[in-house]
């Protein structure tokens, strides 16, 4: 079966086309600045080259009809007519208490999700949008919405709750959610099944880290904490938000500046994090470049970066008495040598030996903790659009 897989952003569209049945990867790409001038989309060809075309595209629905318009074009595209489309598998970010698996989109699912605004109101606004302008261009076709805190649904209230008052959460749902759920099914699965271990019986931290991260544990093919709370923002130090800090410290913060709560929101999600503290990017590739240049602040925002990932492993591995797998993935996690390196040396205390030779590698499976090593420690990269298309496949199948 043909899925086509969208995550759509408040003002983009990523889109890959995949063959569920052999997991390949049809066609793929994005549009980038909906509602502006120079909207454009990006696309691979089926010759593996690239292409660019720039159309104003006003909306998710004509950023969407635009997608369709290339994977069915005579020359470019790689299917004759949308019914080739079996499915389409929808990127959901939020889904709170009320989804704890994928679904298959109805109505009364959609008035669920968009109940999830006041927590998510940069992205789920964004993902029904998408699924509206699918249900217009594409009215008998299925949808399914994969939810990246669903699969942290299997916490326990220790872990999930917050020291308010009760009454916080019974009214409003406040309470940790966690993110990234799609990304640490995905890779702990896949983790297990390279190094050829049960899934169920293993003791996994993953580490999904990027210019967005977050780490969770994992026990028995379930999540039992994570770092990501109510919102995105909570947990590690990334590339613009903040991480953990105290809440006092944002009362104080707004008071100093003279800031409203969307102010707030503005400093601890797009002026913080390895952004705020170097004061060069968010992109720890230039974060290394200033390192290398002798930059003070960029040396102390790769070292919070990195003892704040080391902090989460042992906080984690106390909470899962011990731990068997460790694994890196997302952007930094995937290419980063360096940090990896400097997490792994010093996990030694647990039993962690390092394969500086296997490090090496960027992008790829592969395990670098060493042959001797009391716990496995692998890089496996990310496949969130795959995940989301197994669902979608599944859950259309019955």
């Amino acid at each position: 079966m043909k899925i086509l897989v969208l995550n759509c952003g408040s003002s983009s569209v990523k889109y890959k086309l995949i063959d569920s049945d052999n997991k390949d990867v049809l066609a793929e790409g994005g549009v980038e600045k909906i509602g502006l001038s120079d909207s454009f989309l990006k696309f691979k060809l089926p010759d593996g080259s690239k292409e660019t075309i720039t159309v104003e595209m006003p909306d998710h629905k004509e950023a969407i009809r635009q997608v369709m318009k290339v994977l069915t074009d005579p020359e470019k595209g790689v299917i004759s007519s949308f019914d080739e489309i079996g499915a389409v598998g929808h990127r959901v970010v939020h889904g709170m208490e009320y989804f704890n698996k994928s679904v298959l989109i109805t109505p009364e699912v959609i008035e669920k999700v968009k109940e999830c605004y006041p927590v998510a109101p940069l992205h789920n606004p964004a993902n029904v949008t998408g699924i509206e302008a699918v249900t217009e261009l594409m009215p008998n076709t299925p949808q399914v919405g994969v939810f990246d805190t669903a699969f942290h649904q299997t916490m326990p209230a220790k872990a999930y709750m917050y020291a308010l008052p009760y009454e916080d959460y019974e009214k409003f749902g406040i309470r940790r959610y966690g993110f990234h759920g799609t990304s640490h099914r995905y890779v702990s699965r896949r983790a297990c099944e390279f190094l050829g271990l049960p899934y169920e019986k293993q003791r996994i931290i993953t580490c999904h880290i990027g210019n967005g991260a977050s780490i969770t544990a994992i026990a028995d093919g379930k999540s039992i904490d994570t770092s990501m709370g109510l919102t995105p923002t909570e947990g590690l130090m990334m590339g613009t938000r903040v991480g953990d800090i105290d809440p006092g410290a944002l009362v104080y913060l707004m008071e100093s500046r003279g800031t409203d709560a969307q102010g707030l929101q503005k400093i601890i999600n797009k002026e913080s994090g390895v952004l705020g503290v170097s004061g060069i990017s968010n992109d720890m590739r230039d974060i290394e470049a200033g390192i290398a240049e002798g930059n003070e602040r960029a040396r102390l925002a790769m070292d919070m970066y990195e003892y704040r990932i080391l902090k989460y492993i042992g906080a984690y591995s106390a909470v899962l008495g011990g731990v068997d797998v460790i694994v890196f993935t997302g952007g930094v996690g995937e290419n980063q040598t360096g940090t990896r390196e400097q997490i792994c040396r010093k996990l030694e205390y647990m039993g962690v030996t390092f394969d500086a030779e296997a490090n090496k590698v960027r992008g790829e499976e592969i395990e670098i903790s060493g042959k001797d090593s009391k716990v496995h420690v692998v890089v496996i990269p990310t496949d969130e659009e795959l995940m989301i298309a197994e669902d979608t496949a599944s859950i259309v199948k019955g």
